[in-house]
């Protein structure tokens, strides 16, 4: 029986005229942070807005808007993690949208790609065990990676 799964996106505010091929096209594969659904889930896009910008406005009132398409959870766009800086909110949004809204957030779309994992392995950006966890869902194999670049 195929199950079906609601999504909310939030991008990154310096990427808002993304027009979100790579977080489609990775929902659609279940590749980086859309791998942890099931081959009978179908991922249904309900919803995709920016932050609103630093320090990220958008963020008290989209993910209720998403709750009435239907959202059963809210991933925050790779964007937020390779941008650079990343995100310095992003941590705290996560924990907004899940205690006020009751959603569970997962941080990440598509894989990071190859070009950003390098620059950000070089500048030790994402060396703290919070960014280590924070990117974990998108970290993908060298090969899909560049796929992603």
């Amino acid at each position: 029986m195929n199950h079906k799964i609601k999504i909310g996106i939030i991008i990154c505010d310096r990427y808002r005229t993304c027009a979100g091929g790579k977080c489609i096209r990775s929902m659609t594969n279940k590749e980086g942070a859309f791998d942890r659904y099931k081959e009978n889930e179908t991922l249904e896009l309900v919803g995709y807005t920016s932050c609103g910008g630093c320090p990220g406005g958008n963020i008290e009132s989209a993910p209720e808007e998403m709750i009435r398409n239907g959202a059963q959870y809210i991933h925050l766009a790779t964007g937020l993690v390779v941008g650079y800086p990343p995100c310095p909110y992003i941590s705290q949004f996560k924990n907004f949208i899940e205690l006020k809204y009751g959603l569970p957030v997962v941080v990440g779309t598509h894989p990071i790609p190859q070009k950003y994992f390098i620059t950000h392995s070089q500048m030790n950006t994402w060396k703290s065990s919070e960014w280590q966890l924070l990117i974990q869902p998108t970290l993908e194999s060298e090969k899909i990676r560049l796929a992603y670049d």
